[in-house]
């Protein structure tokens, strides 16, 4: 990328090359920018990766997130690096390259993450320039032994079904990208502790469950996932998040999954709570 006079991590945070070019960029199709021109990188759950790339062009970038089905976001910026591996020369400070770099994450990103803003490396200081990130316009892949999934504007908060409580827990997997098909896993394997503990053969199977991702202040908690004995419709997603104190807590990607073939917990037909 190009360079910036004088040599200096002040004068490379102020090269207006840089902001120009990130002022400047367009989206690319499927995307939504998430902020624009920021002097620093992501650091949230779910990195995916990074690469270095010829051009300060978005494209090149989504072309590698568009190929990962976990890919839900991507920044490009500029990043000041030394020119050797050593960072200890003579002079005291080896001299700089600049960087196209493109990062990945298996989260939405936001610029409330945007606080890596470079680092040391001995006596070199790396900084970051025009960094803009774009949230990718994607549906969880399908998961085995399920439906499609169906987009819901919120978390389902369900009512009880004929007197009965359909709700069956949730689980938190705060590592990796947003993957639904842990929820799924988790499901089936409760079905079939369920099974194996029956009372005269009759158990409480999961039919259902809701992903979806719950955000602290914009930043990804992980892979949320709520299990249900029967399914529930969009009109039960009312739970789109809450203020704890000052705190926001916000739901999104929130889809519902139903079992393909639907379990009746060892009776002949449908639950009461079908």
């Amino acid at each position: 990328g190009p360079s910036s006079e004088p040599d200096t991590p002040e004068a490379f945070s102020e090269n207006p090359i840089y902001a120009s070019a990130a002022n400047d960029a367009l989206a690319p199709v499927g995307y939504t920018p998430a902020f624009v021109n920021a002097q620093a990188s992501v650091n949230e759950i779910g990195f995916l990766g990074l690469r270095t790339v010829s051009a300060y062009d978005p494209a090149l970038c989504a072309a590698r997130c568009d190929s990962n089905p976990y890919c839900r976001a991507f920044l490009i910026y500029f990043e000041r690096d030394p020119v050797t591996s050593s960072t200890c020369v003579e002079d005291g400070n080896p001299a700089s390259m600049t960087n196209i770099v493109c990062t990945f994450y298996g989260y939405p990103v936001a610029i409330e993450t945007a606080t890596n803003d470079g680092q040391w490396r001995g006596n070199f200081r790396v900084v970051i320039a025009g960094s803009n990130g774009y949230n990718r316009h994607q549906s969880p892949p399908p998961a085995t032994n399920f439906t499609t999934p169906v987009p819901l504007p919120g978390a389902i908060n369900a009512p009880l079904y004929n007197g009965v409580d359909t709700y069956m827990g949730v689980k938190i997997y705060p590592d990796g990208p947003y993957d639904p098909s842990q929820c799924a896993a988790a499901c089936q394997a409760q079905t079939a502790y369920n099974k194996r503990h029956a009372t005269d053969g009759i158990y409480k199977p999961c039919n259902f469950f809701n992903s979806y991702i719950l955000s602290k202040s914009n930043a990804p908690l992980g892979t949320y996932c709520s299990f249900y004995s029967r399914s529930w419709g969009e009109e039960y997603a009312t739970n789109f998040g809450q203020w704890r104190d000052s705190v926001r807590y916000d739901v999104s990607d929130s889809y519902g999954y139903s079992l393909e073939v639907p379990d009746y917990g060892g009776q002949e037909g449908p639950l009461e709570t079908e």
